[in-house]
Order: C-alpha cells, then structure tokens, then sequence
C-alpha cells in the first residue's frame, strides 16, 4: 500500500489535532500516510480548490469550507447528500463525504445513550447541529432544534421532520446536546443552557472538545447529570474518514478500541 498524502482544510487549522489524530488511526490499521495542515483564507478557497486535488489523495474539510468544496465535486456521497455538507473528500473519484453524523451516533452508542424514543433538545441549527438533527429522528429520537436564529431551525425542522422551538424552556429531556459552539474561544466560560434548563435532563452532550469540561458540562455535573464532550466523535468522524480513505469497511467495534488506545497514547489515561 503506497504512503498517502492526506490534509485538513480550514480558515485556521493550525491548532488542529487531524494530524496526530488520523496517522494514529491510519497507523492501527495497517497504513502510512502524511497528514497535513492547510489554512485558507476564505477570499483565497476559490483560486487555491483544485491544487487540492493534485496535492492530496484525500483531504478533510472544516469551518468554513464544507459547503464551497461541493462544486468542486462530481459526486457526493451518503450523508453528503442529505447534509449539503462535505468533511471528506477522495480526490482521485472527486467524491465528497461527510462522516460527521456517523460520529455523532457512535459516540452516543459507546457512552451508553440510546437515541431511540427519547426527547432531545438540540441547542444549534447550524452544520453540526443539522447532522445531529438528521441522525437523532431517524434513530427514533423526539428532537426539538433551537437556534438563536429562528430561521434556521425552521429550516432543519422542515428538511428532516423534526420541531423548531421560539425559545428553550425548561422542559423534561432525556437529552441536551450543545452543538453552537458556545462555551470555546472567545466564549469560554459561557454556557448556552442555565440551571434550570439542565436539570430536566438526564445526560448532556456538548460537541465542543476544548475546553475538555466547558461551562455546560460542568453545570451539568454539578447537578448530577451524565456529562461528556464531543471528543469521541471526532475521533470517530476521523475514522470513518480514514476508512473511506483506505477503501475498507468500518468496524465499530474497533473504532472503540482504538479510541482507547488513543486516549492512553495522547493523554495516558
């Protein structure tokens, strides 16, 4: 098997853990690839695409580019199509594919939460939280999407079935994932959910994975709820991406295992 040469593309990658991440991945499964770091100016994506392609066997896509690669594409594959969003991309095939939501259901698997006849509310309305959406209904779930923008929830309500909410109040959830980013960067600190709305549920899911315990998940510790952060789903975005990569079959049960092992490899826990 000849070495790949692989990328993620992004505004800003440049604290972007793709590459430890998928050369672990790659590693375990019998492969050997150079896995590196594009940032693009979003004014530059246009005239810089299609090197893309004649550089890097495979490449993943990030904010804010998931959307722009699609004309570059000839196809799009799965959960491509449903989503309009791509996170992976083969360049010989031009194929675009978006393994997001993939990640999202096998994280809630292998921490224990079964989507199927539970309510969910979904805090955020944009790419993740439409993956979500869209994985969560068709698992059986009961998903009620808000958004700060009423529109886009509208939207992911109309497109996959499921109730968009004027406001987030108080109510019994099963579950509550964060996927607005609210709670990184410039907002640490700040959680898109208070007390009182949390303590109606019984687990809550933040897709943010820096800080590793943000305002929300702490508040929901605090008040005895199952809390974890959006980690294992990137890693496990990042192995099916890998899979597709190398042309062979997932497994989820050695996706858990090698999350394991890359815990110990990274954190040694």
């Amino acid at each position: 098997m000849k070495k790949l040469c692989l990328a993620v593309v992004g505004k800003d990658v440049s604290r972007s853990s793709s590459p430890d991440m998928h050369s672990f991945i790659a590693g375990a499964l019998g492969a050997e690839i150079v896995y590196e770091k594009v940032s693009l100016p979003p004014e530059e994506f246009a005239s810089r695409a299609e090197e893309l392609f004649v550089r890097y066997d495979g490449f993943n896509v990030t904010i804010p580019f998931k959307r722009d690669i699609i004309p570059y594409l000839r196809s799009l594959e799965g959960d491509a199509a449903v989503f309009g969003a791509v996170n992976t991309v083969l360049s010989a095939r031009r194929a675009g594919y978006n393994t997001d939501g993939l990640g999202f259901m096998l994280m809630l698997k292998n921490e224990g939460v079964d989507a199927a006849g539970k309510r969910v509310l979904l805090l955020g309305a944009g790419g993740a939280g439409r993956s979500a959406a869209k994985k969560l209904k068709d698992a059986g779930a009961e998903v009620f999407v808000y958004d700060k923008n009423a529109a886009l929830a509208r939207a992911v309500a109309e497109e996959f079935g499921v109730e968009a909410l004027a406001q987030a109040l108080p109510a019994p959830y099963d579950v509550i994932v964060n996927a607005t980013g609210v709670g990184m960067h410039r907002t640490e600190g700040i959680s898109p959910a208070g007390e009182e709305l949390v303590s109606g549920c019984d687990a809550a899911v933040d897709l943010i994975y820096v800080p590793p315990k943000s305002e929300f998940l702490r508040i929901a510790e605090s008040l005895g709820k199952r809390a974890f952060n959006g980690m294992p789903m990137l890693f496990y975005q990042a192995y099916f991406a890998e899979c597709i990569y190398l042309g062979i079959g997932p497994d989820e049960e050695q996706a858990k295992e090698l999350f394991k092992a890359y815990q110990k490899h990274s954190y040694g826990c």
